[in-house]
């Protein structure tokens, strides 16, 4: 029964996509087919810790807020090779990451768009040529606290984080409408 009941949910932006995004796009690029429109099918958010050199505890700490940002665990990444520039060993934790797909992903997007980014001080909206030419659009948040899931009195650190939202969008023009039609506030 409870199975039944969580399948039925679907994330609010999901349920905009299907009604709203999707004949906007059919519309806007003329696909044929419905397969075709372009979806966004991940996002994953990286937090890279410096500062975990001197003390490798902040790493796990960073990875903690990162549990209570995506709601799903994250992966503590760890060096490949050591950096003596840097002080860094190989398979020292220096971050951590999540991807994040389906219900999750909405639910984070939504949180995204509609609390964390306005949230950001001296937020002038995103930057329209962050795409890497494949339809895939990166942005970097330089506090973790505009996420209201973080207590801003316990944290002891701010940390920046990078967000890639991956799109099945063979070009950058396309993603751009995806995304702006997600109400993404790209700067004009």
């Amino acid at each position: 029964m409870a199975k039944a009941q969580a399948d039925a949910y679907t994330p609010r932006l999901r349920q905009h996509y299907e009604e709203v995004v999707r004949p906007k796009l059919i519309e806007e690029f003329g696909y044929k087919n419905p397969m075709e429109v372009p979806t966004i099918t991940k996002i994953v958010l990286n937090m890279g810790v410096g500062e975990s050199t001197a003390d490798s505890k902040k790493a796990s700490v960073a990875a903690a807020d990162l549990a209570l940002i995506a709601g799903q665990k994250p992966v503590i990444t760890k060096a490949r090779k050591a950096i003596s520039q840097f002080k860094v060993r190989e398979n020292m934790p220096i971050g951590a990451k999540v991807t994040l797909r389906k219900t999750r992903m909405y639910e984070f997007m939504d949180r995204l768009v509609t609390i964390a980014l306005p949230r950001v001080r001296d937020f002038r909206g995103l930057n329209p040529k962050s795409f890497d030419g494949r339809g895939n659009y990166a942005l970097g948040i330089k506090e973790h606290l505009v996420f209201p899931e973080i207590n801003y009195d316990k944290v002891e650190q701010v940390w920046g984080m990078d967000v890639i939202i991956a799109t099945s969008a063979k070009t950058d023009d396309e993603a751009r409408a995806l995304l702006r039609h997600f109400n993404f506030p790209f700067r004009q």
